[in-house]
């Protein structure tokens, strides 16, 4: 029998990210930064996500951007790629 994986269960946190998490990605056309809320994993490996617009988007990894808080309480955008899939930054 094989086992299905549940909806919760779709590769976001291996990437380190978890649904309803507030991202930024770098736009395709106009190269701006725009805001997104994680909604699930794509089986191409992107992320599916929800922009300002409210308009479903399949964002790829490298190009999203996640917020660290710093030691003074300070937010920081930094690449998801460089944020080593679920390390806690901000403790170091």
């Amino acid at each position: 029998m094989t086992r299905r994986p549940s909806p919760l269960d779709d590769g976001l946190a291996e990437i380190g990210l978890e649904i309803g998490q507030l991202i930024r990605y770098q736009g395709t056309t106009d190269k701006r930064s725009h805001d997104g809320v994680v909604l699930r994993r794509e089986r191409d490996g992107s992320v599916g996500l929800r922009d300002e617009r409210g308009r479903a988007r399949a964002i790829p990894v490298e190009l999203i951007e996640i917020r660290i808080l710093g030691p003074r309480g300070g937010e920081q955008w930094i690449p998801l790629t460089d944020a080593g899939g679920g390390l806690q930054l901000g403790l170091f």
